[in-house]
């Protein structure tokens, strides 16, 4: 009994540890502790947990990520969640103000000006600082229960810091995705031949929806906290000072807040940062406009829809007309035709537009899009510009109807569109777009991680005929690279010795490096878990792949489908010849010779990329971090190092060279 409490207060002191670590990081921005270290508590804590299960609590830290569900069930708020009124223009705020001055009988009034996050407004319930309930807006009264998938959220504090007001309490926030992971997600979708979505706004509303919180978590989305609900009374007597308090309770406050007394102050806060924000990692669509003082707010009241309060300044769309000059097909590396208009170029949000994505033919039939036609354009999310709509007004009667071509722009091979899809397809696998399209990705980071071989040079190689398909890769000699523009004997051999790393990539890296049309890298990380080699998955059935969890019936037809296809079997007996690793490696335990030993890369090393001496050191026993301390045991040095090196010196840490570290794994 003695030693069950020592181990349940060891995991609540590390409870707390990660708990402050999470504070300091999404909260303040000011870690203290590497990613390193801190993935280091983590591991410890699901130690204990895992060794005892009945000292697991729903708010500990391991418990973000939960198992799916068949449905979201409908919540109820204890205080409902009202709309705000919106305004377009400086003269309906103003209106807005002699309202609110009217309504206070001319009382002196403070203002707070915050930024209104284009993203998806939530409700969290807490009882005694303990988060039991995540639900969404919907229509103010009840919202969907999302528990599950905000508990992913880092940045949403399980429990509560110090000092929390005891009971069940309502605070209220905006769930967004980052710009950087909207474009980052975007870019998978579009490698895995998906729909892309279409702003920030949309994917974190889809997020937030998922049945499977896994899914969620994997889409970095963040929030601010922007106020309360259901509060008991307190010594707090206006909005923003219960934002300071919510900040020391632990919740992420936007850095982006203003107490202003009048309509100057309101204007010069919306001007400013209408002009600021695309230097945010957020999408933001106006400024929202509260009454400071919570008695005034009360004297204000509310209608059914509106608080009388408070109201929202929407920013004018970032928007500009401009000329259809040409629609024209691209292929892709499963051989999906993608129209895209050719624009007369215009500058949006900082940069020059010159061709938006039309989809496919029943976007361009629903928009009636024309060659010649005049159209308003924006930037979806600040990245992907987007035909918003025709302006038919201005149609002269020159304009030409677009129909998809019969042929393929680069093989000149019949395109076809299967049924039940959108897309057209061209059919011939041996496609020269769809080849240059396939090594691309085939060689790219997340794939087979071939450094040196990129878009270019594999063009160069495709135009003089040394490689048709992702496999001759690994038969070229040093004669074919050197012989192509700006390659030099040392950048010969350094392509080389890459092509020749690749080919111990892990099963699963293979596996996503071959495009497997609605394969991603994480599919086909469950497919190298099931199957112990490329022969086995090349030899499954559609019924065993389907009753494996997360495999689709369009999933699994595809799979199926790309080994039938002769010329996919040709490549892969090609890749089998060349030595490239075919089957699940059972990894040995290596001698734990660098055990508890932490070390710090930097500079460019001859005989390992940054992935591969990072795995070496962990599997010898060691931890790398990304920064260094007076804890640092080495700094391994290659080439051209950065200021690490500078910093390791100063610190008088031991720093040692390649040659050495080889050695030092041999000890």
């Amino acid at each position: 009994m003695e030693k069950i409490k020592e181990i349940s207060k060891k995991i609540e002191k590390l409870r707390d540890k990660i708990r402050e670590h999470n504070y300091r990081y999404y909260v303040l921005i000011q870690p203290v502790t590497s990613d390193e270290e801190y993935d280091e508590l983590m591991r410890e804590l699901a130690k204990l947990e895992k060794k005892y299960p009945e000292l697991i609590t729903p708010d500990s830290p391991t418990q973000r990520v939960g198992a799916p569900v068949n449905e979201l069930k409908s919540v109820e708020h204890r205080e409902k969640m009202l709309s705000l009124e919106n305004a377009f223009l400086k003269d309906e705020i103003e209106n807005f103000l002699s309202r609110v001055y009217k309504g206070l009988k001319n009382e002196e009034v403070e203002f707070v000006c915050e930024l209104k996050i284009d993203g998806s407004a939530i409700n969290l319930t807490y009882i005694d600082g303990i988060f039991i309930r995540g639900s969404t807006r919907g229509d103010g009264f009840m919202g969907d229960d999302v528990t599950s998938n905000l508990k992913t959220i880092k940045s949403i504090p399980t429990k509560m810091r110090s000092l929390y007001p005891e009971g069940e309490l309502e605070v209220r926030g905006e769930a967004y995705m980052p710009i950087d992971a909207f474009k980052r997600i975007n870019k998978e979708r579009q490698k895995e031949q998906l729909p892309l979505f279409a702003n920030p706004r949309n994917a974190a509303a889809g997020s937030l929806r998922q049945l499977d919180p896994h899914i969620t978590a994997k889409r970095n989305l963040n929030i601010f906290i922007y106020g309360v609900g259901n509060w008991p009374v307190s010594e707090h007597e206006n909005h923003f000072e219960v934002l300071q308090y919510l900040k020391k309770l632990g919740f992420r406050i936007s850095p982006y807040i203003r107490k202003v007394k009048d309509l100057n102050g309101i204007w010069d806060f919306c001007r400013e940062w209408e002009d600021k924000r695309d230097e945010l990692n957020f999408e933001v669509d106006g400024v929202v406009i509260k009454v400071n003082s919570f008695l005034q707010q009360k004297t204000l009241g509310e209608t059914t829809r509106n608080p009388r309060w408070a109201i929202a300044y929407k920013f004018p769309s970032v928007q500009k007309t401009t000329k259809v000059l040409d629609i024209k097909v691209g292929v892709g590396r499963t051989g999906t035709i993608t129209p895209v208009a050719v624009l007369e170029p215009v500058q949006i949000s900082g940069s020059v537009v010159s061709r938006a994505t039309l989809h496919n033919i029943d976007e361009i039939r629903r928009k009636d899009v024309r060659i010649g036609d005049t159209v308003l354009v924006q930037k979806a999310g600040k990245v992907i510009p987007e035909l918003v709509k025709v302006i038919t007004e201005k149609r002269t009667g020159d304009e030409k109807i677009f129909d998809m071509p019969k042929k393929c722009p680069a093989c000149k091979s019949n395109i076809i569109r299967l049924h039940n899809e959108v897309a057209y397809r061209c059919i011939n696998a041996a496609c020269s777009a769809q080849q240059f399209e396939k090594i691309v990705h085939f060689a790219s980071r997340g794939a087979m991680d071939i450094d040196g071989l990129g878009p270019s040079v594999i063009s160069k190689l495709l135009e003089k005929k040394l490689i048709r398909d992702v496999a001759d890769i690994y038969y070229l000699k040093f004669d074919d690279i050197y012989q192509l523009d700006l390659f030099k004997e040392k950048s010969t051999t350094n392509l080389l010795n890459a092509i020749q790393r690749s080919k111990k990539r892990s099963l699963e890296r293979l596996i996503y490096a071959l495009g497997i049309r609605y394969v991603g890298s994480h599919t086909a990380d469950i497919l190298a878990k099931s199957y112990k080699s490329i022969e086995q998955l090349s030899e499954t059935r559609e019924q065993e792949l389907l009753s494996i969890y997360e495999i689709g019936p369009h999933i699994a037809q595809s799979i199926v489908n790309f080994f039938k296809q002769s010329s996919n079997k040709k490549i892969i007996e090609k890749l089998k010849r060349a030595g490239l690793l075919m089957e699940r490696e059972v990894i040995e335990q290596l001698p734990q010779l660098l055990e508890e030993k932490s070390f710090v890369v930097t500079g460019k090393l001859a005989g390992y990329t940054r992935d591969e001496i990072t795995e070496l050191i962990k599997s010898l026993g060691g931890k790398v971090s990304s920064s260094i301390s007076k804890k640092t045991d080495y700094v391994l040095v290659g080439e051209e190092p950065g200021s690490k090196f500078e910093k390791a010196k100063k610190l008088k840490l031991k720093i040692i060279t390649e040659k050495e570290f080889n050695k030092l794994k041999k000890t």
